[in-house]
């Protein structure tokens, strides 16, 4: 039986979209070709990402020839977006201020960091309303 398609995006499909956003647009074999530079991979789990990313509404294709050649339909900020927000669901009841307090908490930051941020929180409008 297969596994459900996962909302989220995963770190393979992350991969295969960090090279499009670098190319613009690319076949299955470039992309074969451009992660195999860092571990090997088989072209035949790349199509498959690729028909996963597809079903997710992730990517475009278009036909050249026998070959797709795919784009990405979702830019890196809106992954990244995507990413926090099932971050903030899955491991923050969808708290961003429990999130960031888990960051200065967790994870060192120097005193320039830490102004920065602080700049950040003062500057941010009173009247923004959190979606």
């Amino acid at each position: 039986m297969a596994r459900p398609v996962s909302p989220a995006l995963t770190d393979a499909e992350r991969r295969i979209l960090e090279v499009l956003w670098k190319k613009k647009e690319a076949s299955v074999r470039e992309v074969t070709d451009e992660l195999s530079r860092k571990k090997s991979v088989a072209y035949t789990t790349v199509l498959t990402m690729f028909k996963v990313l597809d079903k997710k509404g992730l990517v475009h294709h278009r036909s050249e020839g026998r070959a797709f050649i795919y784009s990405a339909a979702i830019t890196r900020s809106d992954a990244r977006k995507q990413a926090l927000e099932n971050l903030l669901k899955s491991f923050f009841n969808d708290s961003p201020s429990v999130l960031a307090q888990h960051l200065i908490d967790e994870h060192d930051m120097d005193a320039d960091e830490l102004k920065a941020l602080q700049q950040r929180v003062d500057d941010a409008s009173p009247s923004r309303t959190p979606k």
